[in-house]
């Protein structure tokens, strides 16, 4: 499970719960189960909170947002000093591919929560775009964007 991630090492309380891996995310601040997906989630978390300056309280995990008519869960939903949605992140395992669905699924978050910035990450690629929203037009970053 713990695959090594292109993101810096990090330190993660990891227990077993009933037979079950579990890791302490520090935004639920409560012990979750680690699988694939779960291990990048954290990763990114960390990153973001510790390399690109993001408050811990503007990250919301797993957050619900109605895309059409259908409920929906992003992974990584960050806020801005506004209160307004900032960037809406998508994680997957790291044996997933980062193709054209994983993009028009956070693409088709970020048309709902009018976001500036969304990304992808597998833990060992990531990939940032920034959106222009008015112009309907989007250019791709180095990394994610520090905040500001």
């Amino acid at each position: 499970m713990n695959k090594k991630l292109s993101f810096p090492s990090f330190e993660f309380r990891i227990e077993k719960i009933n037979d079950k891996l579990m890791i302490f995310d520090v935004l639920r601040k409560k012990s979750v189960r680690l699988t694939p997906e779960e291990w990048v989630r954290q990763h990114l978390i960390r990153y973001l909170i510790d390399f690109r300056k993001y408050p811990k309280s503007m990250i919301k995990v797993e957050s619900g947002l109605k895309y059409n008519t259908l409920l929906k869960r992003s992974d990584i939903l960050v806020f801005g000093q506004d209160g307004k949605p900032f960037m809406v992140i998508e994680c997957k395992s790291p044996d997933s591919k980062l193709d054209d669905k994983v993009i028009h699924q956070v693409a088709a978050y970020s048309r709902s929560l009018q976001v500036k910035y969304i990304g992808i990450s597998n833990g060992l690629k990531h990939f940032c775009w920034k959106i222009d929203q008015e112009n309907h037009s989007t250019r791709s970053l180095d990394d994610f964007p520090e905040y500001k």
